[in-house]
């Protein structure tokens, strides 16, 4: 074997050991979500961030710069969307990140968003944003701090939002976000004057919570979720969580007297967990494997969640099962009823309950927010009265108090700053591949109607899983769908089905 072969071995492996260390510290936190007792927080900090440092250590070895070297200097393949080449583009761009940034930010970080979290949880069930703020203004430091230490050419949330999407810049995102919020307030004041609205009261019934459990995992089955390879556990925030190769686990939150809630929280973090499932496994651990972009990962959950779940097809095969649980609630609603109060859109609080024509701009808030606060023009005690006065202003409602506004989301807790723009392009990615997948399966909609997803999800695994990190976001749907990300497709598919449903 060349030496450049050796050097690329030895790199692969120490990795994949790397991603095996870090998978424990998953476990650990999906625990923290799910089931571990609030006075062990202080502990379970310790633990992660004693995990967070010794990743770090391995991210940053000297020996990782010396196999990188290695192989640029004498690549064995120059195709630039190979496994290796892939694995030593995205190993080297993470060890350049990761060098600069010193192991005591970094266990910090980790004990500070450890404890925030539990601090968040707690001011969120109290509606008391002063159990937080402390929590927040240091986790906010420390995000500053890492994002400094990273460096960025002008804008210091760049270097936060290339964490989530590669490549990626604010002042871009702004534009397109501009686009969208241009486009679609007109459409959702349009229903809003419309007078024609759905009777919202069929879904807020009496739903039992473990009857709910039981159909929601009947449909994530559908659509090819491995249940054999995961798990549904009861949390306040919902998310997906990869802990191996055979082990991705999703989560939901439910509401006995609203069965959306947990009806589409399933179906939106089931389509993340499909994501993680059929990537190729043989490559878990490294780039080659990895998730292409949080926006990419957040477009199969949204194109599940919402191109599918929110359609006419999907409930003319599922609708009669689920009236067949309850009965009592929805036993003399019909089909069209039922499709069109789940896509009944009104300008709203909280943004995981949010319709999908009002949900982006719960999404362009909280990036705007937070642009200021990592640049240092807001302050954590000022983020109540922000988030009010902003909200006043793109939703032209009044905040009624802390739990529904600015303490709703998990996000901030864990330091997850420029995660949120994710996933509005994910909202833009799905539905131009949607739209693709229309036009290359074009029985699609039958087949839906049949109860036939695996159609579609055989359509992902080739266009979009399988290529795990090879492309960045931009170059695969550019490589998909013909065209650049563009926001006329999400805008497009809203008015025709809000169209045909509001009589507009």
């Amino acid at each position: 074997m060349s030496a450049t072969g050796e050097a690329y071995d030895a790199l692969i492996v120490h990795t994949r050991k790397t991603a095996v260390l870090k998978s424990a510290a998953s476990v650990l936190n999906w625990d923290r979500e799910t089931n571990m007792p609030s006075k062990a927080a202080a502990h379970r900090a310790e633990q992660l961030a004693m995990l967070a440092g010794l990743a770090h250590d391995r991210e940053t070895a000297p020996e990782v710069d010396d196999w990188l070297a290695a192989c640029e200097a004498e690549p064995i393949e120059d195709k630039p969307h190979s496994v290796m080449a892939t694995n030593t583009r995205e190993l080297r761009r993470q060890y350049d990140k990761r060098v600069k940034v010193p192991k005591d930010l970094v266990e910090a970080i980790s004990r500070a968003t450890t404890l925030g979290n539990q601090a968040w949880a707690s001011a969120r069930e109290q509606n008391h944003f002063d159990t937080f703020r402390p929590h927040l203004a240091e986790i906010i430091n420390l995000t500053q701090q890492l994002a400094d230490a990273v460096g960025y050419k002008t804008n210091r949330y760049d270097a936060l939002l290339d964490e989530y999407e590669p490549g990626a810049r604010s002042e871009a995102i702004a534009a397109v976000f501009a686009v969208v919020r241009d486009q679609l307030v007109p459409l959702i004041d349009q229903i809003a004057a419309s007078g024609n609205h759905p009777d919202r009261s069929i879904l807020t019934g009496t739903y039992d919570v473990g009857q709910q459990q039981e159909f929601t995992k009947m449909l994530a089955t559908a659509m090819g979720y491995d249940f054999d390879a995961g798990r549904l556990d009861t949390v306040v925030h919902p998310f997906c969580i990869g802990l191996g190769p055979c082990d991705h686990r999703i989560t939901s939150r439910w509401d006995v007297n609203y069965l959306p809630c947990g009806l589409y929280s399933v179906l939106h973090e089931a389509g993340h967990a499909l994501y993680e499932q059929n990537r190729p496994k043989q490559h878990w651990g490294t780039p080659a494997g990895a998730h292409m972009s949080l926006g990419i990962h957040e477009s199969q959950s949204r194109l599940w969640e919402n191109a599918v779940g929110r359609g006419r097809p999907f409930w003319q095969h599922f609708y009669p099962q689920l009236q067949g649980v309850f009965r009592n609630q929805l036993g003399d609603v019909s089909l069209d009823d039922f499709v069109f109060a789940v896509n009944d859109v009104r300008r709203s609080f909280i943004r995981v309950e949010a319709d999908e024509g009002t949900y982006n701009l719960h999404i362009i808030l909280r990036f705007e927010l937070e642009q200021a606060l990592i640049a240092g023009e807001l302050t954590a005690v000022d983020v109540p009265d922000a988030w009010n006065g902003k909200f006043r202003e793109i939703f032209g409602l009044e905040v009624p108090d802390d739990r529904q506004g600015c303490l709703q989301d998990v996000h901030w807790s864990f330091g997850s700053f420029g995660y949120f723009p994710t996933y509005t392009l994910g909202n833009l990615y799905a539905a131009q591949l949607y739209g693709c997948a229309q036009r290359e399966l074009p029985k699609l909609e039958e087949d839906l109607a049949n109860g036939r997803l695996k159609i579609l999800l055989d359509w992902l695994r080739d266009r979009v899983h399988r290529h795990g990190r090879c492309y960045y976001a931009s170059e695969l749907i550019e490589s998909v769908t013909g065209e650049a990300l563009s926001p006329s497709h999400l805008v497009a598919a809203l008015t025709e089905r809000y169209t045909q449903l509001y009589a507009l």
